[in-house]
């Protein structure tokens, strides 16, 4: 096996049991004996288990925002927005493994690969498309990264619950969810269907529903002020919360890091020693047979 096919080998491997086991649950010791290996050939291609799982995370998180990136090239937003959580179960269906990996409470070996950043790279994107469609609606633009926040975390929350359950099957999920993102609770059809132009890859036109009335108007917008402002309070709480999490996870991948330099050195220290047993027992082997 040439180093290109072993190393690919162990990310697969690893891959399976970061998503049955977690980070702690793993060690290197069983990466190498799965794939039938020593650990210091583990060692050598990725400097030790932080090393193999910031790899399969990477992996997991490219593949996930390049499926969604191509979704939102569509022209008409609801399309878009069709085409994004379809791209999600997709991804959950066919990639099961890495989707349990991401969801994990991501250890501080994977920097900035934890779902929370995943969901913010996601959330950016989508951001640019609502502000686009307040603006032509008259609305705030401003507030389209709240909105991309709740959109995203609503389409990623039912995405972790339908890893597991599998039912209904993803099309039918895919409805359900983009007709409580596009129609709201008041304008809920019974018996949504993912359109015509999402199942056929083509863009057609859709159909806006008709306006509310004045009344209707002015009561939704004292709601959406009220709303704002609780998710204002909510948003500061929880980048104070995020600001803690961050420091915590530095001084946990520093401590992480020190382990795995102090684990490097033993290592190299073993390594000489055993060749300096080796070299010693060659020489009594060469004394012997010269007597």
């Amino acid at each position: 096996m040439s180093g290109r096919e072993r190393r690919e080998q162990l990310i697969r491997i690893s891959r399976t049991l970061f998503a049955e086991k977690g980070f702690d649950g793993t060690s290197i010791e069983e990466i190498a004996a799965t794939a039938q290996v020593s650990k210091p050939v583990v060692y050598e291609h990725f400097g030790g288990k932080e090393g193999v799982y910031a790899v399969v995370v990477d992996r997991e998180m490219q593949k996930l925002l390049g499926m969604i990136t191509a979704a939102l090239s569509a022209s008409h937003s609801l399309i878009k927005l069709e085409r994004a959580a379809l791209a999600l179960l997709q991804y959950i269906e066919e990639s099961s493994e890495g989707f349990r990996i991401l969801v994990r409470d991501s250890h501080a070996a994977s920097g900035t690969g934890t779902f929370a950043s995943l969901i913010s790279e996601i959330a950016s994107q989508v951001e640019d498309v609502l502000a686009d469609e307040f603006a032509g609606r008259g609305y705030d633009p401003k507030l389209a990264p709240m909105y991309a926040q709740m959109l995203v975390g609503m389409v990623a929350l039912t995405g972790q619950w339908w890893l597991d359950v599998r039912k209904p099957g993803r099309e039918e999920v895919a409805a359900h969810l983009v007709n409580l993102a596009w129609n709201g609770l008041t304008g809920l059809n019974p018996q949504p269907r993912i359109t015509a132009a999402t199942r056929e890859g083509a863009e057609l036109a859709v159909t806006v529903p008709p306006r509310a009335s004045e009344k209707e108007l002015r009561e939704l917008e004292k709601l959406r002020e009220r709303e704002a402002k609780e998710a204002e309070k909510l948003r500061q709480r929880e980048l104070k919360e995020a600001e803690k999490a961050r420091l915590r996870e530095l001084k946990e991948r520093e401590r992480l890091l020190k382990e795995a330099e102090k684990a490097r050195e033993r290592e190299d220290k073993l390594r000489q020693r055993e060749a300096r047993l080796a070299e010693r027992a060659a020489k009594l082997g060469q004394g012997d047979q010269s007597e």
